[in-house]
């Protein structure tokens, strides 16, 4: 318990009476607008989910573009409590609850204290238009949490979602606030692998005879245009991609990103393999599935490398997921994992106020 004064005058002729008051302390933080949920709200199934619900926008409003997007946090987050504060963006022809479930991190949001915003272009591409909507929702986290108890902020994007976190990262706002960048297939800071042929194809065994709606339908090419030169930034990054996405050369030994902090010399790979499989796959191209676009959800095995011993606590690494493509859900091991990596990074950026 906790205890506050309140004060007030009994006339303008009279004294100042003060009284004192308990109140609980561990009432959880309720963030305004965006009800809490345990598990997560609109969340697909373990298989199958249906169109309506992947498609989603979300329940809780940005009020100064009136643009939809989802907020998950620990329902039990109490006052002063610190957390991982994450803006999660979708790729090319995608929706904010098809990312959620790409890569699942409101399933962990209770167990490493994660708030996740993940927003919506409603061309379902993303473009400098769609920066101020994306400036306000971290402005609206920020006060609801408060800055002191943002330890860290990390920017995660798939395919266009991530060479759009690359262009942010690099404006005055976000190189102010970002502490760290996940990249899923969305490019590469440091040197990109060479790209595997997307145009051969297979049926896999056991797919639906039906395609889902064309709604989910996503681009042809995964190409986007990246920058080619360095951020003028600080902050940690964690590559992940799709074996079958990348040439026989597979991901580069090194970094011009892990040379920036001085970090040693790539790690030998580390496995991390899931039986269970992610929830979401494109459900679009069930005639004709390429296994560089992605195949149905399976089970995998991903091989982690780090770039060891970086300066300021910075945090360099690669992901390489195995037989999988630009469209397989994240299993939940893996996911875990990267969320592992993750918070062993440098954060503090909010904190220190510097805008």
């Amino acid at each position: 318990m906790k205890t506050i004064q309140s004060c007030r005058w009994l006339s303008l002729a009279t004294m100042l009476v003060c009284a004192s008051y308990a109140y609980a302390d561990d009432k959880p933080v309720a963030i305004q607008g965006a009800q809490c949920a345990s598990p997560p709200v609109l969340h697909c199934p373990a298989s199958q989910c249906e169109t309506a619900l992947m498609i989603n926008q979300g329940p809780v409003v940005e009020m100064k573009t009136r643009r939809p997007y989802f907020l998950d946090y620990p329902c039990d987050l109490k006052p002063g409590e610190k957390v991982t504060f994450v803006l999660s963006l979708h790729g090319g022809g995608s929706y904010g609850n098809w990312q959620r479930h790409y890569l699942p991190l409101m399933d962990y949001k209770e167990k490493y204290r994660l708030v996740i915003a993940t927003p919506n272009s409603p061309i379902r591409a993303w473009s400098e238009v769609d920066d101020a909507y994306l400036q306000n929702i971290v402005d609206f986290v920020t006060a609801q949490i408060g800055k002191d108890n943002i330890k860290a902020f990390w920017l995660v994007g798939h395919s266009q979602g991530g060479a759009t976190s690359n262009r942010i990262v690099r404006t005055d706002y976000f190189k102010t606030r970002v502490d760290g960048f996940l990249s899923l297939s969305g490019g590469r800071i440091g040197g990109s692998p060479g790209r595997a042929d997307f145009t051969k194809s297979v049926r896999p065994e056991g797919a639906p005879t039906a395609a889902m709606p064309a709604g989910l339908a996503r681009p042809a090419a995964t190409g986007v245009a990246r920058p080619v030169t360095l951020p003028d930034g600080d902050f940690s990054h964690i590559f992940s991609i799709g074996r079958r996405e990348v040439d026989e050369k597979g991901l580069p030994e090194t970094s011009e990103w892990a040379t920036k902090y001085g970090c040693g010399v790539r790690s030998a790979a580390r496995e991390v393999t899931d039986t269970n499989p992610g929830y979401i796959y494109d459900g679009s191209r069930i005639g004709e599935m390429r296994p560089a676009w992605g195949l149905l959800p399976a089970g995998g095995t991903a091989q982690m490398f780090a770039f060891p011993n970086c300066k300021d606590g910075r945090v360099v690494a690669d992901v390489a997921r195995l037989e999988k493509g630009h469209t397989e859900g994240y299993e939940p091991n893996i996911t875990e994992e990267l969320i592992k990596l993750m918070l062993t990074a440098k954060g503090g950026k909010i904190q220190s106020g510097v805008q």
